[in-house]
């Protein structure tokens, strides 16, 4: 592939130098530099390109498209000007250069501020959900939007990014894997067709720490905030900021257990109280069983007695029966 793109290059290069010494009458080393030039930017459009969403290539192009037109009507105005005449072809190159490029940058960078029209009119208004870093590392987000319970716009904030980037280069052996399983969850769902994933630059003024950061991103692009860290829940509620609790939903789609209901449960080691003995269900709820102490290891037959609700998740007392 890199040789591909070093041919690539070199042919816009000899392009560039024959329109020189042809029709434009130019000296080769300026044809040979804009060869070059233009060559090496369509490579490197292509690297920019990869993970990025079609609307931010259609918001880009149309950015392009205004700059190279922006710069058509500069060029025009400037042949009024008889000192620029014998340097016009520099002129309007060098215009057409910095315009369009300005203008896919700023095309990319305020998609966020462009309607497209939709076949699907219920996603219209639809607010974008803005992941943080401790969602993405959890991964299980990869399978709820997979599932289709998220609709809009997935973002990803450039200091998210950074964040878990730097994770992933810790010399931590278990922050680095825990950083890189992000990424590899994050690569996941931008090759889903059916996903609009996007990494967004904008970084807010003021703040220095992630969460501060994620709370103004949201508030200034509208959206919601993906998370199961509880204190940024925390925050951002207070900040008027609405927040979708990976955690929350968990717990809510356990199934209902009551009082009275038997279930069978492997005691894993005992609890604080002398008599008790602790065991887990699939989904992770602790069950907490009096009376078996003394059976660690051992899968037994047990009658509910009460479920408590903690911020943290359920927990369930029980007898042995």
């Amino acid at each position: 592939m890199l040789a591909i793109r070093i041919v690539f290059v070199g042919l816009f290069a000899l392009a560039g130098l024959l329109l020189a010494r042809g029709p434009l009458a130019w000296p080769d080393w300026v044809g040979l530099l804009i060869g070059l030039v233009g060559g090496g930017a369509i490579v490197y459009g292509e690297f920019q390109l990869e993970g990025r969403s079609g609307r931010e290539i259609l918001a880009g192009v149309l950015g392009l498209i205004l700059g190279l037109v922006v710069a058509l009507l500069v060029g025009l105005i400037t042949r009024s000007i008889h000192a620029l005449a014998p340097y016009q072809a520099y002129v309007m190159v060098s215009l057409s250069l910095v315009l369009g490029y300005l203008g896919a940058v700023v095309g990319i960078r305020k998609r966020g501020d462009i309607r497209f029209s939709s076949k699907r009119p219920e996603r219209i208004g639809v607010p974008p959900k803005i992941l943080d870093t401790s969602v993405i590392i959890d991964g299980r987000i990869a399978e709820i939007c997979e599932s289709r319970f998220i609709e809009g716009q997935i973002v990803v904030p450039k200091f998210v990014l950074d964040e878990l980037q730097a994770i992933a280069d810790s010399s931590d052996p278990l922050r680095r894997n825990r950083g890189r399983r992000g990424l590899e969850i994050l690569r996941r769902m931008q090759l889903r067709k059916d996903l609009e994933v996007v990494i967004d630059d904008h970084e807010p003024e003021g703040g220095n720490d992630v969460d501060s950061k994620l709370v103004r991103f949201a508030r200034e692009r509208g959206g919601k905030i993906l998370t199961n860290d509880f204190n940024l829940n925390k925050v951002a509620q207070l900040h008027g900021i609405q927040v979708l609790n990976v955690n929350e939903l968990a717990n809510a789609l356990r199934p209902a257990v009551l009082p009275g209901e038997e279930m069978t449960v492997k005691i894993s080691r005992r609890g604080k109280e002398p008599d008790q003995g602790v065991g887990y269900l699939d989904d992770g709820t602790m069950v907490v069983v009096e009376g078996a102490s003394g059976l660690v290891n051992r899968t037994i037959r047990v009658a509910v007695t009460s479920v408590l609700q903690t911020a943290v998740g359920r927990m369930i007392f029980s007898r042995r029966k």
